[in-house]
């Protein structure tokens, strides 16, 4: 287990909030919730202000395959992504767990962190009333405060708050409770951890592949990487060739051009 001070749960704490998807300071959700709330950018920073960069990494890659496919639209989120980030992973981090513990552990803290979201969405409510209020009076410093400071105050404390209390005096009861499951359990957990990365890269399949001929692609890239044991540079030269044949050759492009040809003549 990795021993921090506050400053350092504090900084994780501001990170968090930075990262969350209604904090417009980082160019908006850009620079935010697109990349702050990544789990592996998280992890790197987190292994940063830890001192542990190399697990940090390990930890982010897991966790980040799992929800690379990740979508969030119109604020409908099935879990909340900054607290996995910033919360799950910490934890993770700082107990000293390995990647398919954290898996598992940030699943469970990111459909958890949905509640907190949906909490301070329906806060901002009253917020957004007392700004209408102001807007009719023509009030504009008491239009600027309840529809702009007072909401983020509200956002900085779910957001803030938790990690730090969860960097500061979580970790030894994530160490405790991992120490405490039966070996039985404790498979089951690593078990499920491990089948989530899986479920990501479907996801990401299933919206990524267009013709299902385009599988042939994902089972050679397997059979490189298992069995004849490609690195991922040579890979990615691979896949380059090959779309570029896809692209360039594939049947569709001929047959349309074929079927042009005939006509002109």
């Amino acid at each position: 287990m990795i021993e921090i001070n506050l400053f350092q749960a504090m900084l994780i704490g501001v990170f968090c909030y930075l990262g969350a998807l209604t904090t417009p300071w980082l160019l908006g959700l850009t620079g935010g919730w697109y990349t702050l709330s990544r789990p592996l950018v998280a992890a790197f920073i987190t292994g940063i202000i830890v001192g542990d960069i190399e697990n940090a990494i390990i930890i982010g890659v897991a966790v980040q395959t799992v929800y690379i496919a990740f979508v969030s639209p119109g604020n409908a989120m099935p879990q909340d992504l900054n607290f996995v980030s910033w919360l799950a992973l910490p934890l993770a981090i700082l107990s000293g767990q390995d990647a398919k513990v954290a898996v598992t552990l940030a699943a469970t803290i990111g459909v958890a962190g949905t509640i907190i979201f949906n909490f301070t969405m329906l806060s901002n409510v009253f917020w957004n009333t007392r700004a209408d209020n102001a807007l009719a009076a023509q009030d504009k410093k008491a239009w600027q405060r309840n529809a702009i400071w007072f909401p983020q105050l509200s956002n900085f404390v779910v957001r803030f708050v938790p990690v730090v209390l969860a960097c500061m005096y979580g970790p030894k009861y994530i160490e405790w409770l991992v120490n405490a499951m039966p070996a039985s359990l404790m498979h089951v957990v690593s078990v499920f951890g491990g089948v989530l990365p899986a479920v990501g890269i479907a996801m990401l399949m299933r919206q990524a592949i267009i013709e299902k001929t385009m599988l042939i692609y994902f089972l050679f890239g397997f059979v490189c990487v298992v069995f004849m044991k490609v690195n991922m540079i040579a890979l990615v030269i691979i896949s380059l060739l090959l779309a570029l044949i896809h692209y360039k050759y594939k049947p569709g492009k001929y047959t349309a051009s074929a079927n042009v040809n005939e006509d002109e003549f």
